[in-house]
């Protein structure tokens, strides 16, 4: 019992006299978590949150992620998203389970499972080396049932690659806006647009961009209205609530 549906699904039964009120009681007291000692696997995120528990990747053993993931499929959980796992760990687990590997974001889906795609995501790219970050936002988005148009490469220093794509740019519910360097992309694209921008500062640049330090300070004192800043190569972040943006839009549209 990995959603709504499936509570609801419950809840109808017991109303209907298929399923005691004791049963349904004992149901939902077995699903919130299993302890696995080495980790918590929380099951009634997407009931919370509307999405399945996501697994950091970095600093896990192959052993502790094969085991979370493996526990999640097994109650039924589909597209899970493992990121920042290296490819000996992705080769490992793919090994265990159906998974595909991303190498350039570093992301893993596991038990992957098609669903319909709503709404609009741009993800926009300053450089072609902010590409990374950008398809671990694209991945998300898409895993949790998003369409993606991805415009890679149109930063302000040739502001006429990213003027020739107004069309693309206006059809958007959410604009993701990922930039290293001096991280003006964020800016000019939130003057543009009649939807949010999430901004994500990439640690893309040289010496003076600390890190992604310079353009992190440079989203966050954007003056154009309508802009969000996730951290530093956050793709992951970004995607996820670019995805809680499209999906809300979608509610209201369907009302």
């Amino acid at each position: 019992m990995d959603n709504k549906q499936d509570i609801l699904r419950l809840l109808r039964d017991v109303a209907d006299g298929g399923t005691s009120p004791e049963d349904a009681l004992l149901q939902l007291k077995e699903e919130p978590f299993e302890d696995l000692d080495y980790a918590k696997v929380d099951y009634h995120r997407s009931v919370r949150q509307g999405a399945a528990e996501v697994i950091y990747g970095a600093g896990k053993t192959p052993e502790q992620i094969i085991g979370i993931v493996t526990a999640m499929g097994e109650k039924g959980i589909r597209n899970i998203l493992v990121t920042r796992i290296g490819q000996e760990a992705a080769e490992r687990l793919q090994e265990e389970v159906p998974a595909k590997y991303h190498p350039l974001p570093k992301l893993a889906i596991a038990f992957s499972q098609e669903r319909e795609k709503r709404g609009n995501i741009i993800v926009v790219t300053g450089g072609t080396s902010d590409i990374p970050v950008a398809e671990e936002a694209a991945l998300t988005a898409e895993t949790m049932g998003n369409h993606v148009t991805r415009l890679y490469d149109v930063g302000v220093a040739g502001l006429h690659r990213l003027l020739s794509n107004m069309d693309v740019l206006m059809s958007a519910r959410c604009v993701v806006a990922v930039a290293g360097m001096e991280g003006a992309l964020a800016s000019v694209i939130g003057g543009l647009v009649d939807c949010p921008v999430i901004a994500v500062p990439t640690s893309v640049g040289y010496g003076a961009s600390f890190g992604g330090l310079s353009a992190l300070l440079s989203m966050l004192n954007s003056c154009a209205s309508g802009c969000s800043v996730v951290n530093i190569d956050n793709g992951f972040g970004a995607g996820y609530l670019a995805s809680m943006i499209n999906q809300m839009e979608g509610i209201k549209e369907d009302e």
